[in-house]
């Protein structure tokens, strides 16, 4: 199995758009994926409530069966969409994949 755990900080303002509502949008639409993509075994999305200067905004867990399953989700149309519209809304990104 492996898991993808992705963390963002995002823009005080982007795309006409304040931070929380940027935050609120990304997690809408990060929870639309697993009903599109099926190789998604296991999502979650977590909005920070830390105050601490090193937190990010909004991480995301995810488990797949294989790297190949993985593959299939970064490519897949509605995830590309979601990730279009991250990098729009970001100022940083952290990504860690591993296998359990």
């Amino acid at each position: 199995m492996i898991k993808h755990i992705v963390m963002w900080t995002i823009k005080e303002s982007a795309e006409g758009r304040s931070k929380q509502e940027n935050i609120d949008l990304l997690k809408d639409r990060l929870e639309a994926l697993p009903d599109l993509i099926p190789e998604i075994q296991f999502y979650e999305i977590g909005l920070n409530i830390s105050e601490s200067d090193s937190a990010y905004d909004v991480v995301l867990l995810s488990h797949f069966a294989s790297q190949k399953d993985l593959k299939t989700y970064q490519t897949h149309p509605g995830h590309l969409k979601v990730a279009e519209f991250v990098s729009n809304i970001r100022d940083q990104g952290a990504v860690v994949d591993y296998e359990i």
